[in-house]
């Protein structure tokens, strides 16, 4: 007869450490059994080298191995969500399936599904909150509407978190003896689920006192090394949020702990607006006269459009997987409004490129470079890229390692003159939302 299990469904939160879904499954009755799934419907639409699966594959290796050290392992699958739980349901006497909490469009559908099949089968399926502090509607104003600006957000985040996170306790994985005891549980390779390694790694992320200390000063200019490469980490889960908000909270400057919640502003955006994915937050921003021109997106994908900071930018995200963030905020203002490309076809561009990527925040953040989107820029605001670079990039020593032919016969000419470009912008937006 199988043996009765819990299953714990590992998704956005590849650790075994501070997981609050892990440690609630191996703190009930049954032994647990942990499991992982390469949604099929997902990778479906990724290159065969994608950097994102090859991190995940091999974070699941390591966990995997870590279980197998205290007796239990990791069965991981592949295939359509649905599917893989009818298989998992006939080979095991399963009592309740536990998992993490993910806010996305794709995966509230695909949880309510599972929730219907476990349902018919009188299996318990419970979720928790864990890749966020707050979630959904825990910050809202004082008449429950969600807030739409980032700063009155942000205060009533922080006046929250003093309140109820001042001695939190972090979820320790010290139960892990109470896995399933079952070592040769199912597992597979790269080759399995049609991907080959990657030659882009997703590098360590660095949060220490000097890295938060010196954030501010040094976050703006992409020469310097200066950010925490802490989104890729953050997205999959490998580290907590509950441990990045103490280290950054612990220290004085607080700029570090306003970009982390910017990450959950934007979230509960996408929550109560998830609409937004395809639409503008501003309704009368998708009345706009978009060119499209698909040969000047073409130059933009490339690192070709005569524009220094915003070809070193694109050629950085190829290249590596990454772009500095103040070099984001202009190649995406520089697509939506020099050349009056749609947002969406930038955000699907970052989308399959950014290691990073996070579906609330990309979303989020080319609405903002739009104006289209909550707390966005007013349209009439145009990054100057050549202004930009006498503010972040003097030396050029970004652009030069990028964009080596930069200053040379070799490098294209301006795709459009700013002035030219300014002004068409500012037409088009006027007419489309006055």
């Amino acid at each position: 007869m199988a043996k009765k299990v819990n299953i714990f469904w590992f998704r956005r939160d590849l650790r075994l450490d501070d997981n609050v879904g892990f440690y609630e499954a191996l703190h009930g009755k049954f032994p647990v059994l942990p499991i992982f799934i390469f949604d099929s419907e997902i990778l479906s639409e990724l290159p065969e080298d994608d950097a994102r699966v090859t991190f995940i594959f091999e974070t699941l290796q390591k966990m995997r191995s870590e279980l197998q050290q205290n007796g239990s392992s990791l069965a991981i699958y592949h295939g359509k969500p649905e599917e893989v739980f009818k298989k998992i349901i006939s080979e095991f006497e399963i009592q309740n399936v536990m998992t993490n909490r993910d806010y996305e469009p794709y995966a509230k559908k695909r949880d309510e599904r599972i929730a219907k099949l476990l349902s018919k089968e009188n299996i318990g399926f419970y979720t928790f909150k864990d890749q966020v502090i707050f979630e959904k509607d825990e910050v809202v104003k004082n008449d429950g509407a969600p807030y739409i600006v980032y700063t009155p957000y942000m205060k009533k985040w922080k006046e929250k978190f003093k309140k109820e996170y001042g001695e939190k306790i972090f979820y320790t994985s010290e139960f892990l003896k109470y896995g399933y005891q079952n070592p040769q549980l199912p597992n597979l390779s790269l080759s399995d689920i049609g991907f080959k390694k990657s030659k882009i790694e997703i590098p360590s992320y660095d949060v220490t006192p000097t890295t938060i200390q010196e954030y501010e000063q040094r976050r703006n200019f992409p020469s310097e090394d200066a950010t925490s490469r802490l989104g890729p980490h953050l997205r999959f889960g490998t580290v907590s949020i509950r441990k990045m908000m103490k280290k950054a909270t612990a220290e004085k400057n607080e700029v570090f702990w306003h970009e982390l919640i910017w990450r959950e502003f934007f979230m509960q955006i996408l929550w109560h607006f998830p609409e937004t994915v395809d639409n503008a937050f501003k309704k009368k921003y998708d009345r706009i006269e978009w060119r499209n021109d698909e040969t000047e997106f073409k130059k933009w994908k490339e690192g070709k459009t005569g524009y220094p900071l915003v070809d070193a930018g694109m050629r950085q995200l190829n290249k590596t997987g990454y772009m500095h963030n103040r070099v984001r905020m202009v190649a995406a203002s520089f697509l939506c409004k020099h050349l009056l490309i749609d947002w969406r076809w930038g955000e699907a561009y970052f989308a399959e490129k950014l290691l990073d990527y996070e579906l609330s925040s990309n979303v989020g953040n080319w609405q903002w470079a739009a104006g289209s989107g909550v707390d966005a820029a007013p349209y009439f605001r145009i990054f100057n890229p050549a202004t930009q670079i006498e503010k972040f990039d003097k030396d050029y020593k970004y652009i030069k390692k990028y964009v080596p032919e930069f200053g040379t016969e070799n490098y294209p000419e301006k795709i459009v003159e700013h002035k030219e470009g300014r002004e068409r912008c500012l037409r088009i937006y006027k007419d489309a939302i006055s």
